[in-house]
């Protein structure tokens, strides 16, 4: 261990990541359906941005954001991917101190960036229905890249203190972890130190991101609802709401999940801690998985450009 104050603790040099408590026995068995989730989500989410890069009839607000988020949802999946399979696979349960904050700090940084794409997706529906003449003129390409750079921008600085202040903390012998993977809610309940600062700014991350981005997204759609009431046609108001199903399920298949997380971590203090590795878990790969899935069926063009694919990749006889 790395000796940090005699008076107050110190650093470790390792963390132990324990996996799914109470099923150390079984994980080679376990690694098998995360292997297949991670087979899942960057083929599905490869599948879209390939598509979307080599189709120039794509390149439309709609479908751009669909590749940030796509980009997000390998991003946060990449970070996981070294520690999940290697305490499943190869039963490596420890990570350097640095490792363990790095992580962390990637995981945040592709979670906060899908919450702001996915708020960037409800104002591009909206200004598609509401007015679907200047559409094109409104969100233009300097324009979307120039959101995917701030957001990209926004996520990495808010997340830059984090590391930085939990290196400032003694940890008094305290390093194991309850999941497979760094996440900042888990490793603020290890130190032994005053920790008001970072539960502060970790609250302010929390409700400027994830708050305001949910907020956001929730007007949004009041306003979409709004519009489209006062579309005159049945038709109208058929096309109009299908084209916001596709995004209505990828917000729900992202809140549900962090929401519930983060009512466990606050209040569940004797939920069992199966339960809350099974739902850290959801929030992390239920997204990545479902997204691909569900605009992969149901945006026609993204289907017709996958399935284009595979058709010129069978081997001809």
């Amino acid at each position: 261990m790395k000796n940090f104050n005699s008076s107050l603790g110190f650093l470790p040099t390792t963390f132990i990541l324990v996996g799914i408590p109470g099923l150390e026995a079984e994980h080679l068995w376990i690694s098998i359906p995360f292997c297949l989730m991670y087979i899942i989500i960057f083929l599905g989410n490869g599948a879209i941005l390939h598509v979307i890069r080599t189709d120039a009839a794509l390149y439309q607000p709609m479908y751009l954001f669909l590749a940030m988020l796509a980009l997000t949802e390998v991003g946060v999946s990449a970070s996981t991917l070294p520690t999940v399979l290697g305490i499943f696979l190869f039963g490596t349960t420890e990570i350097s101190f640095e490792a363990c904050l790095l992580q962390m700090f990637f995981i945040h940084s592709f979670s906060i960036m899908e919450s702001a794409v996915l708020l960037a997706m409800s104002v591009d529906r909206f200004v598609a229905i509401y007015s679907p003449l200047r559409y094109t003129s409104i969100l233009t390409l300097p324009r979307i890249f120039g959101t995917g750079a701030i957001i990209g921008l926004k996520s990495i600085t808010l997340m830059v203190p984090l590391p930085i202040l939990l290196q400032c903390l003694p940890f008094c012998g305290h390093n194991a972890l309850s999941h497979s993977y760094c996440l900042h809610p888990n490793l603020i309940h290890l130190p032994c130190g005053d920790i008001s600062i970072n539960n502060i700014y970790g609250l302010f991350i929390v409700i400027s991101t994830f708050g305001l981005d949910s907020l956001l997204i929730v007007v949004s759609y009041g306003l979409i609802l709004y519009t489209v009431l006062g579309i005159t046609t049945g038709e109208g108001r058929r096309k109009a709401f299908k084209t916001c199903g596709s995004h209505v399920c990828a917000v729900l298949t992202y809140y549900v999940p962090m929401i519930s997380l983060s009512m466990v971590y606050r209040f569940g203090h004797h939920v069992s801690p199966l339960l809350q590795a099974m739902m850290a878990n959801a929030y992390l790969f239920f997204p990545p998985i479902v997204n691909p899935i569900v605009y992969s069926i149901k945006t026609k063009e993204i289907h017709r450009g996958i399935i284009q694919m595979l058709s010129e990749k069978r081997p001809r006889v």
